[in-house]
């Protein structure tokens, strides 16, 4: 496949291979080129071998081929004429008393009127040299580069702000409230006693959720109590936070959440068939969940699990989950209302999440791409309680387009996840609860999170780039500096996932990408602004193994993003990928990111991240050696 100028410009330093037979007599130029990311894959099948004196793109461009060659030959020096030699860099080219070049000259934009010192020369062709007197308010770092413009031989002075320079301005803050339940019983009415949660007769309060969906036939409620974890379960198809709104609305005020209880929903159709895509997660609960990850649940909690049957056939239909979704919902709905009603003396403790604006800083955004095919992938945006049902917009009747949340409403319930998507790498509503990448960022201190942006994923390839366009004219307008873009699942999503970050990227904003990919998730679509990925995989085989949460976006990795994001955003380059996946990428990049910052990482299963090299490995993967800066 030929290449492009631009392509040619940005691998001149690569080697020159010719991608189809040329005549003696042709003068090179990018068309007659291979594209070099395809070499390793040609290396590896055989149809292209490097010699040792290959040539480079830079240095072929413009000569003449003086006999006729075949595609996927490497051009050396003995088939061209015209060779140009190695290029020196222009900075360090030697000069002779005889020629001294004038020095290049720079301009700062961003200076204004700053004074400056004038220093002439006479020696020489004479040279002119303006310095600035308050050039210690720079830091001098390569320039990035923005959108189209490639800045070459410059140097960028970038405006460092001082602490005093950054205005931390409170937005807003949301105030959870946790009540501890300890048993859950079955009783005559819905209420809280103490740490006794009792829940209204399970054939009764079935049998009237059941009456509300017409495509729901059967309802079933369980509690499964820490003993009964072996219990076996049809695929999990949410985990869902027990919580309510005691003041404001979702993102504001104050909120009521269970501890101690989570609502775990179930399902199949008619004919037993799970209600599920790419893999489901039945069997053993034990061996079917990866406890402890931010959207499944915790070893010790007692599960509300709501089995819910849907009419044959509909469980790949975009009305059989949701049906199951509100059946569940129901029941959710009554324990709320006996939340609302316990006595404030039962609250075990308070926990506050503040939105801050640190202007000055660098602006970051975090885009998550929800799934919007229209089948059983679907989510509710924004509930009047929190991952509730009732008054929340489907993504997909939204057109899919880009939503804007406040951090605080992605934390208060503001997602009711529907994904039925494979198990290891869906993000439930549970997830959106407790996300660690939004914490994170809300945290800290060294960014301006600006807010969060929900972005769904059409099924149609037409409708996933009218929908990224839409993305990157949100961003564009809102002038930020870089953005956190990531996609749970695999495989179809990953072409919108690709196309957001391009639309991100092409408008000079700096991108980090998260995604499961690994093995059986590797990505097959790609572009030239997809240089910073990280991979949230944490099976050992890197696939879809079908356990719950097990490879969804977790504290380690949102800390890996964020280092990543600050990293380019002060000017430095990530490294290439390897072609394939190495686990110990994550690893020695965790190992760096805490000789860097002096913290800890917890890792979330030491089981699953193989054991600390000793001696710290190349890294790869598109994951940044870091500095012990950003």
């Amino acid at each position: 496949m030929s290449i492009t100028v631009e392509t040619a410009k940005d691998h001149a330093k690569d080697p020159a291979v010719l991608c189809c037979r040329a005549e003696a007599g042709t003068i090179i130029q990018p068309d007659n080129l291979e594209d070099p990311a395809l070499f390793a894959d040609l290396e590896d099948s055989g149809l292209l071998t490097m010699p040792a004196n290959y040539l480079t793109i830079e240095q072929v461009i413009g000569t003449k081929l003086i006999k006729t060659l075949d595609a996927l030959i490497p051009l050396t020096p003995d088939v061209l004429d015209g060779v140009k030699a190695e290029r020196k860099d222009e900075a360090v080219e030697e000069k002779t008393e005889k020629e001294v070049q004038p020095a290049a000259v720079f301009s700062n934009e961003t200076a204004g009127t700053l004074q400056t010192i004038k220093l002439t020369i006479a020696e020489g062709k004479g040279i002119s040299l303006e310095i600035p007197l308050s050039v210690e308010r720079y830091n001098t770092v390569a320039p990035a580069e923005k959108g189209k413009q490639a800045v070459e031989s410059a140097v960028s002075q970038v405006d460092v702000p001082e602490d005093d320079a950054v205005e931390v301005k409170k937005i807003r803050s949301l105030t959870r409230k946790y009540f501890q339940i300890d048993k859950v019983v079955f009783d005559n009415e819905t209420k809280i006693d103490g740490t006794t949660l009792y829940l209204r007769n399970a054939e009764e309060i079935c049998m009237d959720a059941v009456k509300l969906e017409e495509i729901v036939e059967d309802m079933n409620l369980k509690i499964i109590t820490p003993d009964m974890y072996d219990a076996y379960s049809e695929t999990i198809m949410d985990v869902q936070p027990i919580a309510t709104k005691e003041e404001g609305e979702i993102g504001h005020g104050i909120t009521r959440v269970m501890n101690g209880a989570v609502v775990v929903l179930t399902g199949t159709d008619a004919n037993g068939v799970q209600i599920g895509e790419f893999g489901s997660s039945e069997g053993e609960l034990e061996k079917n969940i990866m406890w402890g990850r931010p959207g499944a649940p915790d070893k010790g909690e007692i599960f509300i699990k709501v089995q819910v049957t849907i009419k044959a056939g509909t469980n790949m239909e975009r009305s059989g989950p949701l049906a199951a979704h509100k059946a569940a919902d129901f029941i959710t709905e009554e324990i709320r209302k006996a939340l609302k009603e316990a006595d404030d003396s039962l609250v075990v403790h308070t926990e506050e999440f503040v939105q801050n604006r640190r202007l000055g800083n660098k602006k970051v955004l975090i885009v998550k791409e929800i799934m919007g095919q229209g089948a059983m992938h679907d989510n509710l945006i924004m509930p009047v309680e929190p991952v509730g049902t009732l008054g929340a917009k489907p993504n997909v009747d939204l057109g899919n387009l880009p939503v804007v949340l406040a951090p605080t409403e992605v934390l208060d319930g503001g997602i009711h996840a529907l994904t039925c998507i494979g198990p290891a790498s869906k993000e439930c509503s549970r997830h959106y609860f407790r996300e660690p990448l939004v914490k994170a960022a809300m945290e800290d201190e060294e960014i301006d999170l600006v807010g969060v942006v929900f972005v769904g994923s059409p099924q149609a390839n037409s409708e996933k780039f009218y929908v990224s366009k839409r993305l990157g004219m949100m961003v564009e307008a809102m002038d930020i500096d870089g953005a956190i873009v990531t996609t749970e699942g695999f495989g179809n999503n990953h072409i919108d996932f690709a196309s957001h970050i391009e639309e991100i990227g092409s408008r000079g904003v700096e991108v980090v990408g998260m995604t499961y990919s690994a093995v059986q998730g590797a990505l097959v679509v790609g572009n030239k602004y997809m240089n910073n990925m990280i991979d949230n995989n944490k099976s050992k085989q890197g696939i879809e193994n079908e356990i719950l949460a097990n490879n969804t976006l977790c504290e380690e990795d949102a800390i890996r993003a964020l280092a990543m994001l600050k990293t380019v955003l002060g000017g430095e380059k990530i490294k290439p990928a390897e072609r394939k996946w190495n686990p110990n990428v994550k690893q020695n990049n965790i190992e760096a990111i805490e000789e860097a910052t002096g913290k800890k990482i917890k890792l979330v299963d030491n089981e699953q991240v193989l054991p600390k090299s000793k001696k710290r490995m190349e890294i790869y993967e598109q994951e940044p050696e870091l500095s012990t800066s950003y």
